[in-house]
């Protein structure tokens, strides 16, 4: 298995997704319980385009249980996935549970502000940005403002007269 599963995702890593998915669809098909290769599976899928495929794979390798390295990336993934498909809201529970996991995935935090876009939820998506923003820049400009942007990134509807 591990000798397939490798192969399939140096595959992935050239480029050639069609072939890795080819073999990954094979794998799963072989070890349906097996999380990381149903997470995998997922993955390819969405690399194809194949988003409404890739939501079975991702669920299922979630719940088998993953090691939290790729649990990370099956909740980004599936997030992302459930936010293209138009289901905002089932989105919007999987990045809640992945911020709760990892609070500190600046990743599941920006995709997460994107699904609170498509939700109408437009200052509590810019308030998740402005403060990944502050948190990751090294922009000297930016920095200077620390304190305010800090400040108004959950005011940002307030009027001050």
């Amino acid at each position: 298995m591990n000798i397939q599963l490798n192969k399939a995702l140096e595959f992935r890593k050239h480029g050639r997704h069609k072939e890795s998915n080819e073999l990954l669809m094979k794998l799963v098909q072989e070890y349906p319980d097996d999380a990381s290769i149903n997470y995998q599976c997922a993955w390819s899928l969405d690399l194809l385009g194949e988003e409404a495929k890739a939501v079975f794979f991702y669920e299922k390798a979630i719940e088998l249980g993953l090691p939290p390295s790729e649990l990370e990336g099956a909740i980004l993934g599936l997030g992302s996935t459930y936010r293209t498909l138009g289901e905002y809201e089932k989105s919007k529970s999987v990045f809640l549970k992945g911020l709760e996991a990892f609070p500190e995935n600046r990743a599941i935090q920006t995709f997460y502000a994107m699904t609170l876009y498509n939700l109408n939820e437009h200052s509590k998506a810019m308030e998740v940005l402005l403060n990944c923003l502050i948190e990751t820049t090294s922009d000297e400009e930016i920095l200077k403002y620390e304190k305010a942007i800090r400040f108004y990134a959950d005011k940002l509807d307030e009027v001050w007269k």
